[in-house]
This record gives C-alpha cells, sequence and structure tokens, in this order.
C-alpha cells in the first residue's frame, strides 16, 4: 500500500513518497479539465516535470506547460503566464518548482481574471477586498524544494522590476485547493539549494517564534518546525536519498509558511532589497543575515530564545543557541556575511530604505528605524 498521509490544516495535503500519483484525482477533485503546468525555468525538460506531465496525461488530461519563471518572479514573468493560461484556454493551474514557480502559478490564477494591476492587491489593510474573487481558478501545488512553503500560503512575492522592488500579493484564493508534497521530487535538489531552501524554512519558524504577537497555535507550530529543521536538514544536505529527513523538511517547510502568519522580522526585510537589487537566492541570503539579525534582537528575545534551546536540547542559553548557529552555517557553507556573499555596498541607504517600507518590517520585535537598519546592514557586511 502507499505509505502517504493526508491532512486538512491550513489546506488537503498529501504527504509521502509516490504521491504525485495523486495528481490526476486531485485535478478532479479541483475540477480541473485543462491543467496548465507551471514550473522553474531551469526545470524544463527535468525528469521530475516529464513525469508530472505523464501522470496527468496517464489520467485522461492535456496538460499546458508553461516554465517562463526567474528565480525572483517579476511582472513580465506574471504576464506572460497569464498569456500562456489564456491561450491554452486553461480552468486550473498545476505548480511545480520550487518556491517562485508556486508563487509565479498562485499569481497567475489569481490575476487572469482581474481588471486592476496586480500591485492593487498588495499585502497592505485590506486591499484584496478590491479583487474579482469569483472567478480565480483553482490550484494545485507540488513543492520540490522544502523551504518556502508557498504550497500551503495565500500570497505570492513578486519582484517589481522598474522600482526594483519585492512586493508580497495577497488574496484568501490564492491559497491552493491541494498539495502533493512527494519527497522524491526533492531528490535531484543541489546541496546548494537544500542548504538555502532548508534555512529558508529555518528563518520562517524562528522569526514567527521570535514576534511579539499573539498567535499560540502559530507559536506551537513554529517551535516544532524549528525542530523538525535541526534534525532533518544536515541529514538531507549530507545525503540526498535520506526519505525521512527529506519528508520531515517538506513538513517544516510548511510548518514555518503557516506559523509566520504570526508575524516575521527583519531577517526578511533585510532580504528582500537583496533579493530585488542583485537577484540573491532569499533562503540562502535570510541564513547570511540571521545571526547578525538575533545579535540586535537579543533584549527583546533572550528569553524567548533560552525556552527555545530547553526545547530543541541545546545548552547555553542565548549564546549556545548562537554557537548551534553558526556551526549549522559552517556545516552547510552558508557564506559568513554579506560581504563573502558577494553583495556590494554602495546601495546600503537604498537598501535601509526598501527594508523599512516592506511589510516583514513591523513585525521585527525591536521597533527599525532609518539608523538602525543601516546599523544592522552594516554588521551584516
Amino acid at each position: 500500500m502507499p505509505n502517504y498521509s493526508n491532512w486538512s490544516y491550513p489546506t488537503d495535503i498529501t504527504l509521502g513518497q509516490g504521491s504525485l500519483k495523486q495528481l490526476p484525482e486531485a485535478c478532479h477533485s479541483a475540477g480541473i479539465g485543462k491543467p496548465l503546468v507551471v514550473t522553474d525555468r531551469g526545470l524544463e525538460g527535468h525528469h521530475m516535470i516529464e513525469t508530472c506531465l505523464d501522470v496527468l496525461t496517464e489520467g485522461g488530461f492535456s496538460p499546458g506547460l508553461f516554465c517562463d519563471v526567474d528565480p525572483n518572479p517579476n511582472q513580465v514573468n506574471l504576464e506572460a503566464g497569464i498569456k500562456a493560461f489564456k491561450s491554452f484556454e486553461a480552468d486550473g493551474i498545476v505548480a511545480i518548482g520550487g518556491g517562485s514557480a508556486l508563487d509565479l502559478g498562485k499569481l497567475v490564477a489569481f490575476m487572469a481574471v482581474q481588471t486592476l494591476p496586480v500591485w492593487e492587491f498588495e499585502d497592505f489593510d485590506d486591499l484584496w477586498m478590491k479583487a474579482e474573487s469569483n472567478d480565480i481558478s483553482p490550484i494545485i501545488a507540488i513543492p520540490t524544494t522544502a523551504g518556502t512553503g508557498s504550497e500551503v500560503g495565500r500570497a505570492g512575492v513578486l519582484t517589481d522590476t522598474i522600482a526594483k522592488t519585492k512586493k508580497v500579493i495577497f488574496h484568501p484564493k490564492m491559497l491552493p485547493t491541494r498539495v502533493i508534497a512527494d519527497p522524491d521530487l526533492t531528490y535531484s535538489l543541489p546541496p546548494s539549494l537544500v542548504a538555502g531552501t532548508g534555512m529558508d524554512a529555518f528563518a520562517h519558524c524562528l522569526e514567527a517564534y521570535c514576534s511579539p504577537s499573539f498567535h499560540p497555535m502559530s507559536q506551537g507550530i513554529a517551535l516544532e518546525g524549528l525542530r523538525l529543521v535541526k534534525e532533518n536538514l544536515p541529514k538531507a544536505y549530507e545525503d540526498r536519498e535520506n526519505q525521512n529527513a527529506r519528508e520531515n523538511m517538506l513538513c517544516a517547510a510548511m510548518m514555518g509558511a503557516v506559523a509566520f502568519q504570526k508575524g516575521l522580522g527583519a531577517i526578511h526585510s533585510l532580504s528582500h532589497p537583496i533579493g530585488s537589487l542583485y537577484d540573491k537566492h532569499h533562503g540562502t541570503t535570510n541564513a547570511v543575515v540571521m545571526p547578525y539579525v538575533l545579535e540586535f534582537n537579543r533584549p527583546a528575545i533572550e528569553s524567548r530564545i533560552v525556552s527555545l534551546t530547553n526545547y530543541l536540547e541545546i545548552s547555553g542559553g542565548f549564546d549556545g543557541f548562537m554557537e548551534y548557529l553558526h556551526d549549522l552555517r559552517s556545516s552547510l557553507n552558508i557564506p559568513l556575511n554579506l560581504t563573502v556573499f558577494g553583495v556590494p555596498t554602495h546601495n546600503l541607504r537604498l537598501m535601509a530604505e526598501m527594508a523599512l517600507k516592506n511589510p516583514t518590517a513591523a513585525g521585527n520585535p525591536i521597533a527599525l528605524n532609518f539608523e538602525n537598519v543601516m546599523e544592522l546592514y552594516e554588521s551584516c557586511f
């Protein structure tokens, strides 16, 4: 018998080895008759995408394929995706790949029926209520990385190439109707992306856990997500075919994305401008700036980190956690700082301005302003 399980929080999730075979049934259940498969440009022709298309074909579908998704997807990718969706006369999206493909797939399903520009639905206040909600197509999400958790999120990150900023676009119906999390699809991921995406999941859980907002459900999910990353990321990094570690990392990624509805903070607000300006991998950037942000936030989070170390069985309180974090980053070959990561310093003021405008900045445990963000960036170099 297949070894997978079904969850329904926050959406229907099928987890386990071989669960990709459930895709035709998932399409039927979602009412999808003509699926458009959306994936990363680098995955075009990859075995996992061909397998996905074969599974759909064997299930009686004639899927379309759209691969024009950049690592940091932008409005050009979105416009091309909407054009492909309409010309194929698709009635649903199968988004497969990393966070970029999942975000872009969700945004295509959402924006295909909108008349307002995508930037009108940025995740502020209740801007999403301006959207046409009745005809948004269903989305099935199939993650091939264990990082962003976009498969269980109601938003997508899109780069504005003109303003050179990353913006979060939100609508409740961008939440996929079904997630298929098959660890078999993660085995071909290179170690550098295992590390970067895994540290993205870690950052989501850690910032949610440290957020001052009250959300005990997310707090508990973040705590257990951190344990799963601690116990499984090094194993997944060292052994690409460790099924248990890969499966647990898929869980941790989804848990991080559920947890961060409690809030994110300066790790993400510092990271987003770097991705927008220099096209750096988001999860790896989070990992680079993480220890510097934790030291900055120490006065507000130390007692919470001490409680975390007790749960994770790390000795030494806050300092012990920082030692663990430095050792983890070193074992994953994460760059020591932004200089080593190849980020120039000539745009620091612009980066600080962009970081303060990022919606994640408001959730930081210590209030951010231009002066302390500048100091924080400088420490990251």
